[in-house]
């Protein structure tokens, strides 16, 4: 592995951080500022609906997904410079899950808490054979979704992230385009039908009235959350093949540094919701497609503050602050054309 391919691959995680952290404020806004349900047959219902089709259980499919691939390749390249890899990333987990303590106070139902656990989980199998986390990923995958088990499908997902890191997926994907694209078509082909099906189990009226009505939107929900490792693949995949196209890159670019200053990035929107909400009196006053329009005003402020930022510094705040408590060791944080 060249170092090429190593930045080509990193790139593409980035992309896909920030493209993973889009769709996620949009659902975490929905319970943090308590918002209220739509009126049936209203622009709200619409967004309402579009937000279980297509980004409920989604992008924190994806998110975790990736935290298995960075969990393998933080591990490998911490043992090829000599170091110790799990004893850093033991270090780096306990790091995560007390930003993850701090943020569940504000923000309950957070991830970052969940993250770090399963991390623990996880690392046994760094060194399984790769076709084992393949296989047992999609496995637990495939039975935990059948029964809606959101909590307990981050453990395959990171197990598939872990896989993808073995069979080196993200070093061939510039070379292997047919592939992408057959595995694209694929996963689009799937995805029509899953949506179709979990369409029609939308419920009519969405501000239900009735247990029955209740049991309705629930098995909505839960259709949703089954098929979301379908349409999240993907997802991946048509965002994969885009960036093989160099100005589709120049034009995502903000995204890239959104993505690479992900841990920073995703605390930061709690902060904005919350402080918005705040200042603002929006608690239990937002509309579903007000919320769309501040997590666009939120998601704007912070693509221009990421990108600006990476421009003098090597590492979003928190990320700096992660690994120096991982290395135990102080790290210069700005660039060095701006020393």
């Amino acid at each position: 592995m060249n170092s090429i391919e190593i930045i080509k691959r990193l790139d593409v995680l980035d992309y896909l951080r920030g493209f993973a952290l889009f769709g996620i404020i949009l659902v975490n806004i929905i319970p943090l500022l308590s918002v209220k349900l739509p009126d049936p047959s209203t622009i709200d219902a619409s967004y309402w609906r579009f937000l279980y089709l297509f980004v409920e259980g989604r992008f924190y499919t994806i998110f975790t997904f990736l935290f298995g691939v960075g969990f393998y390749i933080f591990i490998t390249r911490a043992n090829a410079k000599g170091k110790n890899g799990r004893v850093l990333y033991f270090r780096r987990i306990i790091v995560l899950f007390l930003f993850g303590l701090l943020h569940v106070k504000f923000h309950p139902g957070e991830a970052l808490t969940i993250y770090a656990v399963s991390g623990f989980i996880i690392l046994p199998f760094y060194r399984a054979p790769k076709w084992v986390n393949l296989l047992f990923g999609l496995a637990m995958l495939l039975a935990l979704s059948l029964f809606s088990a959101k909590i307990f499908m981050v453990v395959p997902l990171m197990l598939l992230g872990i896989a993808a890191g073995q069979y080196r997926v993200f070093e061939w994907v510039s070379q292997e385009r047919k592939k992408v694209a057959v595995f694209t078509g694929i996963m689009f082909a799937l995805s029509v039908v899953s949506l179709i099906h979990q369409n029609l189990e939308a419920p009519a009226v969405i501000a239900q009235v009735s247990h029955a009505q209740s049991l309705e939107m629930q098995r909505f929900i839960n259709s949703g959350i089954t098929i979301g490792p379908i349409v999240s693949a993907f997802y991946v995949g048509i965002m994969v093949l885009l960036l093989q196209l160099s100005f589709v890159r120049r034009i995502l670019s903000p995204l890239k540094s959104f993505g690479r200053m992900a841990l920073t990035n995703y605390i930061l929107q709690t902060v904005f919701m919350l402080l918005a909400g705040k200042v603002f009196h929006l608690f239990q006053q937002l509309t579903y497609i007000q919320s769309l329009y501040l997590c666009l005003t939120i998601l704007t402020s912070q693509l221009v503050f990421s990108t600006i930022w990476l421009r003098f510094y090597r590492f979003g705040p928190l990320e700096w602050l992660w690994r120096m408590a991982t290395y135990f060791e102080r790290l210069p944080i700005k660039n060095r054309h701006t020393v």
